[in-house]
């Protein structure tokens, strides 16, 4: 397929967030194997190992987001998709992730004050992006684009803004950059329990009603999702059971919207 003819059956999801989508659990043997091709990640960077490069298309094998990084609620959030959808129906992500940002890191007002702040590890990860990952996002997303359609955006970011009063606000502003087109979804992870020795799951009741300021929005629950003993990051079993979380919603949300034939004939332009 060639860029500038967009196949309605070619969906399109964006993927951002913090460590946890970037992927913090090492992939297992299963996570290797059996990668149906019609999942795809379009690299948001140049790499290595794999070898890829930035703008074109690859089979969705970890790692999604960037060399180093492990598996993400993505992977099986994809692999899910084309397992449910119909055979004719491709699944395309888009990732950029930045492990330790709060939601400053994807404003492109804030970005460049508050990397300079930061910790020489976090400066690196960022560089990756040219320091600005919401416009390595978009830029990604608009090449994306001239092949498939955008159907959503999955977000998991918070642990950064655990509690921030200002956290649901700052992600409507990104939200509508990213997108101008009404009813995109955007799927929102909630951080690890508090039953799961999670250290910021007070974030949960921002994301449990997050559709209170953006009514596109909707919690995606990391019940049950076993942490690796930070607190912080799921096993890599837990980001199998979010990821199918993740799918599981968006299905609900495409049948819901008739049917998905309807869907998929439906264009979604990015805002810039």
């Amino acid at each position: 397929q060639t860029a500038g003819s967009p196949d309605p059956n070619f969906q399109i999801y964006l993927c951002f967030g913090q460590s946890n989508m970037e992927g913090n659990a090492t992939p297992e043997a299963q996570d290797y194997d059996n990668v149906p091709e019609r999942f795809q990640v379009m690299a948001a960077v140049d790499m290595t190992d794999p070898k890829r490069e930035r703008g074109k298309w690859y089979t969705a094998v970890p790692p999604l987001c960037r060399q180093g990084t492990g598996l993400t609620p993505a992977d099986y959030f994809g692999r899910t998709m084309v397992e449910k959808l119909p055979e004719n129906v491709k699944v395309g992500v888009v990732h950029v992730a930045v492990g330790g940002t709060s939601i400053k890191g994807f404003m492109e007002e804030l970005v460049a004050d508050y990397v300079a702040g930061e910790k020489d590890w976090f400066k690196n990860f960022m560089s990756n992006y040219d320091n600005n990952p919401f416009r390595r996002l978009v830029e990604t997303a608009k090449k994306a684009q001239q092949f498939g359609v955008i159907k959503g955006i999955l977000m998991h970011q918070g642990e950064t803004d655990n509690g921030n009063p200002e956290w649901q606000n700052m992600v409507k502003t990104v939200y509508e950059r990213i997108l101008s087109a009404d009813n995109v979804p955007l799927l929102v992870g909630e951080m690890v329990q508090q039953d799961q020795g999670g250290i910021c799951w007070g974030q949960n009741a921002n994301i449990d009603n997050i559709h209170n300021v953006i009514p596109t929005a909707y919690p995606i629950s990391s019940k049950d999702c076993k942490q690796r003993g930070d607190g912080l990051h799921f096993t890599a079993e837990g980001y199998r059971i979010i990821g199918k979380r993740y799918a599981e919603k968006m299905l609900e949300l495409l049948n819901s919207q008739t049917s998905i034939s309807s869907v998929t004939s439906g264009k979604k332009y990015l805002n810039k």
